[in-house]
């Protein structure tokens, strides 16, 4: 798979957020003790516990399909039952991707203990929040979602546009219907912002060292998710291989992000079970040479 970037690119990337974290091609000196990329740890201050490396199911997904469940539902539910046995509990869906009905398939006689979900809604086309969360409940064959973001949030307005939608939220998480909402962020300026932002549980954001597929260079999105860090917020990171464009470049992009102690977990998007044992392999390799 082509790269999208070259090498003096890639190092100018982790040379700039280097200097606010570390060394490109070396793993941070963390206070975090990860031992491999599928040890437990809390998103935030949510209470959710999820393997740090989690299960991302939208790679060019839009529309209600992705890489994933273009897959078809038998090698999607093999993929699944793959990173379970590997150590891996987070899974990441969206109503966009189309990809609920097909967890709740590969996860069928699964304790519902056993894993955590975190799912979208697109707020753009919602008509009615609770519609949505009550129709993801049943296509995901649960009685309640771990982490529900608003998907694709880049309007800094949005906490004041959104707020009907965001009290539903709010109400689903009283009735334990939900643990945990925050927004899935596509915007420097929301991102910014959302460490002053008291509905904001959680949130999702792009970040790797070479800026690719993000909303700004790495030096300030680390900037910025030190600041949603420290005001007790989850940060789930997502595009650490940017969509691709950095496979060959994924041992570098895992040892930069696997050294952010801002970033509680991460998600990326497989393809094949083969490329979980090699992330897992890769990660593992970075955590050991601390």
């Amino acid at each position: 798979m082509s790269s999208g970037i070259t090498r003096r690119q890639f190092l100018a990337g982790a040379l700039a957020a280097g200097t606010a974290l570390c060394s490109p091609g070396l793993l941070a000196d963390s206070g975090r003790k990860l031992k491999s990329l599928t040890d437990r740890v809390e998103i935030g201050r949510t209470g959710v516990k999820v393997s740090y490396l989690g299960f991302g199911t939208g790679t060019i997904g839009s529309k209600g399909s992705s890489n994933q469940t273009r897959l078809g539902t038998v090698k999607f539910a093999r993929m699944v039952r793959h990173a379970l046995d590997a150590g891996i509990n987070y899974f990441d869906v969206a109503d966009t991707y189309g990809s609920q009905p097909y967890l709740r398939a590969a996860l069928k006689g699964v304790a519902r203990e056993s894993y955590v979900i975190a799912s979208k809604i697109w707020f753009r086309t919602s008509k009615d929040a609770r519609a949505d969360l009550d129709r993801f409940l049943v296509e995901l064959a649960t009685d309640y979602i771990d982490i529900l973001y608003l998907h694709c949030v880049t309007d800094a307005a949005w906490s004041a546009d959104l707020r009907p939608m965001m009290d539903v939220l709010e109400s689903a998480k009283q009735k334990k219907m939900i643990r945990a909402h925050g927004i899935s962020v596509h915007s420097l300026d929301v991102l910014k912002a959302a460490a002053d932002n008291a509905w904001v549980d959680t949130i999702l954001a792009r970040i790797n060292p070479a800026g690719v597929n993000m909303d700004g260079g790495p030096a300030e999105v680390f900037a910025a998710l030190e600041r949603v860090h420290a005001a007790g917020k989850g940060v789930t990171g997502m595009k650490i291989l940017g969509e691709g464009k950095l496979a060959d470049k994924r041992e570098q992009s895992l040892r930069y992000v696997v050294g952010l102690d801002c970033v509680d977990a991460i998600v990326i998007g497989f393809e094949s079970p083969a490329q979980i044992d090699d992330i897992i392999s890769l990660g593992n390799k970075a955590l050991a040479s601390k």
